[in-house]
Formats: C-alpha cells, structure tokens, sequence
C-alpha cells in the first residue's frame, strides 16, 4: 500500500476526503500510523487558512498511534510503540532565549502539527521527533487522544500556577477543556468551583468533582463566588464580555489564568488588582515532555476525557459544528 485515506483542507473552509502518498520520513522524524486524532476548536485555523497556515492542509494536532517508522537519528523509540502528538508540533531549535529557559513550546522555530506540517486526520502522519509524546501502557487510544492538547494545556497551565493545596479554584466553562480542568483539578487535591451560564451543567459538573457551582447568568454570582475567596480561575470559554466580573469574584492574591482564544479586547479596574494583587496571565499549553507529564497523572488518578467517536468522513461537519461536542469528537480509525 502506498497511499493513504486523508481528510484535507484544500482551500478555506473545503475538506476533502482523499487518497495521498504514504508520507515517508526524513532525518529526526517519526511516522505514527494514526488509531486516533481530535478534533479541536483550533483545527479551524487551518480550515480557513488562518495564522498564515498554507493550504492545502491535513488538519489534526491530537494524534495518537503507534510508531510505524523511525528516521535516521531518532533513539529511544521502537516500531509498534504508542505515541501521539499534540500542539507542540516540535523542531524546537535549542538555543534561543525560550529554548534556554526551557520553553520550547515559545520557540519560534517550533512548529504546530496539522498546522505547519500535516496532522492526524489521516491514516499516517510524520512528525519531528522531539514532538513525540510517549503514552502509559493500558490508556483508551481513542478517548485518550484530547489529553494531547486539551488536557496538557489545563494541567500543564494550572501545576505552574503554586496556589496553595486544598484552596477554592474555579473553572469557568464546561467544554472540551472544562470538563477535564475539573477533573485535573480536583484529583490535584484542590476544591473545584465551576463556571457556567445556566443550570442545565450543575449536575455534570459536580459528577466530575466540583463542589461548587455558580451559575453566572444570575447576577448574584459574583457576590456568593468571592465569599469562596477564590485563587485562581481557569477561563477555558472565550468570552471577553465576562473577565472583568470573573476578575471581581477572586479573592486576594487570585489569578485568572486565560486558556481559551479570547480575541476581543476587554478592561479591567486596575485598582482592583493593586489592591488585592490580582493578576490575569495567559499559558500556552506545553510541549511533549509536560504532555507526558499529563497522560502518567491523568492514568494514575483517573482522569478520562468524554469523547464522542466518529469516522474519518464525518470530520469536516463534525469541525464546523464542534459547539455541539459532548465534549470532544475523536476520529477513529480502528477498524
């Protein structure tokens, strides 16, 4: 077999399925063939184009399969072994001023799988080697594959925060980042306090370990969430119009740590952060080593994305409609 099945970007919001060559691999690369890839809210950049990807594109940055050939000058990896990648799509150059201090993921040689070079939505996908993750043995490979981006993003993000064991930390949102920033949360030994509009996800939310809902459609939320005093909330739903009152509702020395994409420009009352040294910080995700990091604490605490498995064909309606995820679409290409 020398071709392979692929869901491609072949210009701004147009994905075909296709038969391309089987990608073969270059010096330092790996080729995983691919169980498992999901589907995230920023595949859309490369589905319209944007950040200066170049089309045509195989989307896909959770990838998760099995090392299927290995380039020249790769050690510590054999055939048949499970991997994935995640965002960091790897090529990190080592000796930048982000390399130095140890953030590859900052590197502006580093590149994004699926965005850079092609993703997981198709039957193989190569990828620089210091981009692969190595996965515990034991793991579901199709509801596994979200921790490669989703997950290390809210674990990699909340471990580097040092609030205090056993505080009130909230998480706003209950998406495809949310629903597992509560589990991580809460299995890291903290009292998890849940954000969401409506009541219609206090039950899932606290089936997942919060302890506390607050539903923020009712203005008295921000009154009853400071009595918490809340350190830290995880803004994992762009949504600029509501920072200002998450802001108000932290308790002193609170951070707001933003996870998700917020693009409109939003103000905050910079007394109120003097005056209780509150902070709003932002965190990109994290590179493999921090991705393996998240996959050994999601196995040995029970951490477990809620995926929704589809095929390959149903990839691109799945993307344009990814609101409706409950909570992540996972392409499957087990047979």
């Amino acid at each position: 077999m020398s071709t392979m099945k692929a869901a491609k970007v072949t210009s701004p919001g147009v994905v075909e399925i296709v038969q391309v060559p089987i990608p073969t691999t270059g010096k330092g690369q790996v080729r995983i063939k691919v169980i498992s890839c999901g589907i995230c809210h920023s595949d859309n950049i490369t589905l319209y184009g944007a950040m200066g990807t170049q089309l045509p594109r195989i989307p896909g940055h959770e990838v998760l399969g099995v090392v299927d050939e290995i380039g020249e000058g790769v050690t510590g990896l054999v055939k048949g072994q499970e991997v994935g990648v995640g965002w960091f799509g790897g090529n990190h150059c080592g000796k930048c001023t982000s390399c130095l201090q140890n953030e590859w993921i900052l590197c502006k040689e580093s590149l994004v799988c699926g965005l850079n070079y092609d993703g997981g939505y198709a039957e193989y996908c190569v990828a620089p080697a210091d981009a692969i993750v190595k996965i515990p043995s034991g793991m579901d490979p199709i509801a596994s594959s979200p921790l490669l981006c989703a997950g290390v993003t809210v674990y990699n993000s909340f471990r580097n925060q040092n609030i205090k064991s056993g505080s009130v930390v909230g998480v706003q949102g209950l998406g495809g980042l949310g629903h597992l920033a509560i589990q991580f949360v809460k299995k890291m030994g903290y009292q998890v306090a849940a954000l969401s509009s409506g009541s219609s996800k206090e039950a899932l939310a606290r089936e997942l370990g919060a302890s506390y809902y607050f539903d923020m459609s009712n203005q008295s939320w921000v009154a009853e969430c400071q009595k918490l005093d809340v350190k830290c909330i995880l803004v994992t739903a762009p949504n600029g119009n509501i920072i200002p009152t998450m802001v108000k509702s932290l308790g002193i020395n609170g951070k707001l740590v933003l996870l998700a994409a917020v693009t409109e420009p939003f103000s905050v009352d910079g007394i109120e952060l003097l005056g209780q040294k509150k902070s709003i910080i932002g965190w990109a995700s994290g590179d493999s080593r921090d991705t393996e990091d998240t996959f050994n604490f999601a196995k040995h605490n029970c951490v477990k994305p809620m995926v929704q498995p589809v095929s390959l064909e149903e990839a691109a309606d799945r993307l344009k409609n990814i609101s409706q995820a409950k909570f992540r679409y996972v392409i499957s290409f087990q047979k």
